[in-house]
C-alpha cells in the first residue's frame, strides 16, 4: 500500500490556492463516511511519482496528516490543460465494510505461450478494464486473464474470471466479452508453382512484344527493321463492260438496176 503525506489547509480564495501550487503542492479534498469533507494538500513531485504507477486510481493509499493516518482510494485527478501537471485530488474515505464501484484494470499474461498467438492471431481486448461492487478493504488490484494454452477462436468472458467473495461486476445479467483471440487479417498468398510462374512471365513478355510499337523516324518512316504492315489491297476495279458490238450497218441494199432506157425510136425516116 502506497503513503503520501498531507498537510492541512484553510484555502479561502483563487489567490490561497495560486500560492499554494506555487510552492510545489497540489489541493485536494476528502470525502465519504460519517465525517465532514476536509481539506488538505499534497506534494506534488511525490504526487507525480505516484500517478506513473499503473492502477493509481484503483490502489488504496495511506495519506498521513499532520501526524494522523486515513486510508483513502483517489477518485478523480484534475490537470492543467496546458502543462498537463496535476491541480486537484479528490479522495473517497475507506470505510471497513462500506462496498464502493470501482474500475479494476484487466491484465493478460503467458502471451508466449499462446499457440493461437504464436501461429499469428491477435489479440482483440474488448475491455481494458471492468467496473466491480466491492467491500473497500478487498479491492482486487487487477483481473488476471491467463493466456496458456489459447489458440485461435476462443474468447474471454466474465464467467471465467474467478473473483473473491462478495466481489461482482457491476455489469449484470449478462456474460460480456472482455477479449477474442482472432485470426490474423492478412494471410499469405500460397506461392506458385515454378512452371506457372514461368508460363506465365513467357505470356506477359509474348503480350508485350505484340502490344510494342516501332518509333518512328523524324521524316516519318518507320526505323528498318520493322515489317511495314501491307497496305490493304485496292479491289481491282471492276472491268469494265466490253462495249457491245455495234450493229453492223444494214448492208444498203444494191440499187436496183435502173431500167436501161428504152431505145428510143428511131425517128422515121421524114418522108
Amino acid at each position: 500500500m502506497n503513503s503520501l503525506d498531507a498537510s492541512s489547509r484553510n484555502t479561502k480564495s483563487k489567490g490561497d490556492i495560486r500560492s499554494l501550487r506555487s510552492n510545489g503542492n497540489v489541493p485536494a479534498i476528502i470525502y465519504g463516511g460519517s465525517e465532514q469533507n476536509e481539506k488538505v494538500s499534497v506534494s506534488k513531485k511525490i504526487l507525480k511519482s505516484l500517478l506513473e504507477k499503473e492502477n493509481f486510481l484503483s490502489n488504496i493509499i495511506t495519506l498521513n496528516i499532520d501526524g494522523k493516518s486515513q486510508n483513502v482510494l483517489p477518485r478523480e485527478i484534475k490537470y492543467n490543460v496546458i502543462s498537463d501537471e496535476p491541480i486537484h485530488v479528490d479522495f473517497q474515505r475507506v470505510v471497513t465494510g462500506a462496498k464502493i464501484k470501482i474500475d479494476v484494470p484487466v491484465v493478460f499474461i503467458n502471451h508466449e505461450k499462446s499457440p493461437g498467438l504464436k501461429r499469428g492471431g491477435v489479440l482483440n481486448i474488448v475491455r481494458r478494464k471492468i467496473e466491480l461492487k466491492c467491500p473497500s478493504e478487498k479491492i482486487p488490484e487487477s483481473i488476471v486473464i491467463d493466456l496458456d494454452g489459447i489458440d485461435i477462436g476462443e474468447s474471454f468472458k466474465i464467467s471465467s474470471v474467478k473473483l473473491e467473495e462478495n466481489v461482482t461486476p457491476t455489469i449484470q445479467g449478462r456474460d460480456f466479452v472482455i477479449a477474442t483471440l482472432a485470426a490474423p487479417t492478412v494471410m499469405k498468398e500460397p506461392e506458385k508453382p515454378a512452371e506457372t510462374a514461368e508460363g506465365e512471365a513467357a505470356e506477359a513478355s509474348a503480350e508485350g512484344e505484340e502490344g510494342s510499337t516501332a518509333p518512328v523516324s523524324a521524316d516519318g518512316d518507320k526505323k528498318e527493321g520493322e515489317d511495314k504492315k501491307a497496305p490493304a489491297d485496292k479491289k481491282a476495279p471492276a472491268d469494265k463492260k466490253a462495249p457491245t458490238d455495234k450493229k453492223a450497218p444494214a448492208d444498203k441494199k444494191a440499187p436496183t438496176d435502173k431500167k436501161a432506157p428504152t431505145d428510143k425510136k428511131a425517128p422515121a425516116d421524114k418522108k
